[in-house]
């Protein structure tokens, strides 16, 4: 039976994964991620359309619309106001790897 392996959970658990298959240290993993959530951050605000990650997913601004909602405690009807959400779409490589 083939052993499993252990994917890391943890900002620093992903950081020493990082480090070691690049044979980088993780100062230097630690700074690569933090660049890449930075791209993916100033994209997704700038481009209507979003910033493509390969091999992971779209990062977009989507604006949701004012809408009528439900407080769940107490039943009564809530007005929810229009705002801007992040949301990121896996792209079909992604989906193909962890669906099969």
């Amino acid at each position: 039976m083939a052993k499993k392996e252990i994917v890391p959970t943890t900002k620093s658990g992903i950081m020493a994964a990082i480090a070691e298959a690049a044979g980088i240290t993780k100062k230097q993993a630690v700074a690569a991620y933090d660049k890449l959530i930075d791209i993916a951050v100033k994209g997704a605000k700038q481009e209507e359309k979003g910033i493509m990650l390969p091999a992971l997913g779209k990062v977009k601004l989507v604006k949701r619309p004012a809408r009528t909602g439900r407080n769940p405690a107490t039943g009564e009807t809530i007005k929810i106001k229009a705002k801007k959400v992040a949301k990121i779409v896996a792209c079909k490589a992604l989906k193909d790897a962890i669906l099969g």
